[in-house]
């Protein structure tokens, strides 16, 4: 995920749209056409700005390799790295490469090409499920999701151009984002001190069943991982990832799936930043969905530049 400062755009209609045509939704963006042997294709959805959402690789590289991958190993694991910025105006080739199928698990190695050259990189991991010991210690505490408002409306102390920026990526990107706290990032630098965050969210358009394509899920997992987790390392140092002086990009990022959820019901998404030093910061995340099972851990290096 790569953020810049914000660019001179349309002014959205009253129900948050562009004026340009509608965003695609999520599942037309994990939908991939298979070009031959381990070979993918990606649609062209053009006009979404300059550089390519990296969650959007992102979730597209792990539904390629999750497409080879046997039907009943799920994946388990995902570790990418980005590469290049991407460009939204050209589909993105994937070519996957079945490194290993085990007696339980199967490795894939996948490369996201555009224009001949490699922008992403990702190896996942799929595990055939059998019974072990199971406990889980996160537990879900927070405010039931349809009792918030809906962002950018509860973002108290952001200024007009951090509201403008949230609902531009809320209609981009096709979330529903509600937020149990105002998000540190979006705070006024007083009050902007602290290195968590948490957020519900949900994709605005409906997905197939997950027992029909467990694999889009999972896609969708992936591609929600990389929403508002690298701003969280600038809680503490009195910017926002709308502001001009910021610059922030995703280096690589890491997985681990716990249970299937249909991503298109609400999510919390905990987030925090341990450590930031050197113009990189260190992000991890956990996802828990409405009925409190844990589905997914993150971890996230990135680039964090605030320029004077």
């Amino acid at each position: 995920m790569t953020i810049q400062p914000p660019q001179p755009t349309r002014p959205p209609t009253e129900t948050g749209s562009e004026t340009s045509s509608p965003p695609p939704s999520l599942a037309d963006l994990l939908t991939l056409e298979r070009i031959g042997e381990g070979a993918f294709r990606s649609g062209r959805h053009p006009g979404r700005g300059p550089r390519m959402f990296g969650g959007e690789l992102a979730g597209q590289a792990l539904v390629a390799a999750g497409r080879t991958a046997p039907a009943d190993r799920p994946v388990h694991s995902a570790h990418a790295y980005f590469l290049r910025a991407g460009d939204p105006d050209t589909p993105v080739e994937f070519e996957v490469r079945p490194v290993r199928d085990g007696g339980s698990f199967s490795l894939r190695q996948v490369t996201a090409r555009q224009h001949g050259r490699a922008v992403f990189e990702l190896v996942a991991s799929f595990h055939r499920l059998e019974s072990g010991p199971a406990h889980q210690v996160p537990k879900l505490r927070a405010p039931d999701p349809e009792s918030l408002p809906s962002a950018p409306a509860n973002l108290e102390g952001a200024t007009p151009a951090e509201r403008a920026w949230l609902n531009r990526i809320r209609v981009e990107r096709n979330m529903d984002f509600r937020f149990p706290e105002s998000l540190p990032p979006f705070s006024l630098p007083e009050r902007g001190e602290s290195t968590r965050q948490r957020t519900w969210m949900r994709t605005v358009s409906a997905l197939p069943p997950l027992a029909e394509d467990p694999v889009l899920h999972a896609g969708a997992v992936m591609y929600v991982s990389d929403l508002l987790l690298l701003p969280t390392a600038l809680g503490p140092h009195g910017s926002a990832f709308a502001h001009t002086d910021t610059m922030l990009a995703s280096l690589d990022h890491a997985v681990w799936f716990h249970a299937g959820y249909p991503m298109d019901g609400w999510v919390l998404y905990e987030q925090e930043s341990a450590w930031a030093d050197a113009g990189r910061a260190l992000c991890t995340g956990r996802m828990l969905g409405q009925d409190g099972r844990l589905v997914a851990s993150v971890a996230q290096e990135g680039l964090v530049r605030l320029r004077s």
